[in-house]
């Protein structure tokens, strides 16, 4: 059949069976599917979306009545995955973020010109991300302190609080507000330069201009001092220096001499430098006493977890921002649950609307619960009680199953510590992470490697029922 019918069959399909299917559905699924095929009496579309074909099940019987009114007889409706097809979407998808992206600064540019001639910088050497601005920071008790001492150091910058050190764990704000300092100088000061760098940047930067000298000849010696030029000029040649995960220096000779030298340069032209970190400087161990002092020579400012009152906030803000109903009874609950950092909170967040929204459910407790996978008994038992309970049964201790030990016998004790963390209670990849001290990659990978070698390996599946009994029955 001809694609000029296929494409015209299609059309007066849409039209057919618009009202008769969910506005949200319709838009984000239907719409985008290709016209492929009629053929024994089976008309065919294409979709980039492998989650389409599930979600479209339940309105396949519309599109097929709509279809044999169309062609006046009966059509059986079929979605069907093609790669090509993805490819194309994610390729148009981009293409439109880039032209979005394009209109959106030009549209500030135009408006604000005169006050704003750092955008274009905004955007590119300076690394920063235009959704991190003290507007739409949510302030509470547990960062109120460090979002004033930010707020001033943006309105004055090299004049007080230099250096600025703020610090806390993962995921409460740190970035966010290195990053709205930025944007607020860039705004208010448009002729200052900023510059925002992720400490692994600094590194990885240091490393490329030193790899040049591995060559002794006279030629690289040279070129090895352009690029150790090239490398200083670049953090040095700035009036704010922004420089996220400070921590990561540590334990680094030589990144921590180039960063003692390039502090020393910008404090004493007057330039603002505020770093972030994990922790405050008297916990790095590692690092040079001359380099953790000029840390702490200006102001310190911690970020605490947000209590519950801020955790609604930040709930409440996002359900506005994003147009998503969500009533004050389920907001307590999320907010209840996902205590540990703001990062997870906008997780569980992004999962409930995203989820509610494609099945079409009301944003209740209950429909909540299910989503999260939550449960009472989970919320009752611990990390600290299932740690516990393995380092018995495997007779090591609790310290070598939350250290960086790499015995086989301690290894295997603690990737089933945690895979039952994840298995019996509620907490995030991420919170068990911070738990056991490990990235949440890594925690991921040892839960899947547990379940998967469970499935194989008797032993290990006796051990997992016998340690779940016992945390269990120790409640």
């Amino acid at each position: 059949m001809e694609d000029e019918l296929i494409q015209k069959i299609w059309a007066d399909t849409l039209e057919t069976v618009k009202d008769k299917i969910p506005e949200m559905t319709y838009n984000t699924w239907v719409l985008p599917l290709v016209p492929h095929s009629l053929e024994d009496n089976c008309f065919c579309a294409l979709t980039g979306h492998n989650l389409a074909i599930q979600i479209l099940q339940k309105n396949q019987k519309d599109i097929s009545l709509a279809l044999s009114q169309v062609c006046g007889k009966e059509i059986y409706f079929k979605v069907i995955y093609d790669e090509e097809t993805h490819k194309q979407i994610e390729s148009k998808r981009q293409k439109t973020k880039k032209e979005e992206d394009s209109e959106f600064i030009k549209g500030l540019e135009n408006r604000i010109s005169s006050r704003y001639d750092g955008l274009k910088q905004m955007q590119s050497p300076c690394n920063l991300n235009l959704k991190y601005k003290f507007d739409n920071f949510v302030v509470g008790a547990s960062n109120k302190f460090a979002y004033a001492v930010a707020m001033a150091v943006a309105k004055d910058p090299g004049h007080q609080y230099n250096p600025l050190f703020i610090y806390g764990g993962s995921g409460l704000g740190k970035t966010h507000l290195l990053q709205a300092i930025g944007h607020d100088i860039l705004f208010h000061k448009s002729k200052l330069k900023v510059k925002y760098v992720k400490a692994e940047e600094f590194i990885n930067d240091l490393i490329n201009s030193l790899a040049l000298g591995m060559d002794k000849t006279n030629v690289k010696k040279s070129r090895n001092n352009n690029k150790m030029n090239e490398f200083r000029n670049k953090y040095r040649n700035t009036d704010v220096l922004l420089i996220d995960d400070i921590q990561l220096i540590e334990g680094k000779p030589r990144t921590e001499e180039e960063m003692f030298n390039t502090f020393e340069s910008l404090h004493n032209a007057g330039k603002q430098i505020v770093f972030t970190s994990d922790r405050p400087p008297e916990k790095f161990e590692n690092t040079p006493d001359r380099l953790k002092t000029r840390f702490q020579m200006g102001l310190l400012a911690d970020i605490q977890v947000p209590d519950l009152e801020t955790r609604m906030a930040i709930l409440t803000k996002l359900s506005n921002d994003n147009n998503i109903k969500m009533p004050n009874d389920v907001i307590e609950f999320v907010a209840s649950v996902y205590n540990k950092n703001v990062r997870e909170l906008e997780g569980a967040f992004n999962t409930i609307s995203a989820y509610a929204s494609i099945n079409e459910l009301p944003v209740t407790i209950e429909t909540v619960k299910k989503i999260i996978g939550y449960s009472e008994k989970k919320n009752t038992i611990s990390i600290q009680n299932i740690i516990d309970t393995v380092s018995q049964f495997y007779n090591t201790t609790q310290e070598d199953i939350k250290s960086t030990n790499r015995i086989a016998k301690t290894a295997y004790a603690r990737q089933v510590a945690i895979y039952l963390a994840k298995e019996l209670t509620n907490e995030s990849y991420p919170s068990i992470g911070e738990y056991f001290n490990r990235k949440h990659t890594t925690i991921i990978y040892s839960h899947q490697k547990v379940k998967t070698d469970i499935a194989v390996d008797r032993h290990l599946a006796k051990d997992v029922t016998e340690l779940t009994e016992k945390i269990n029955n120790s409640l």
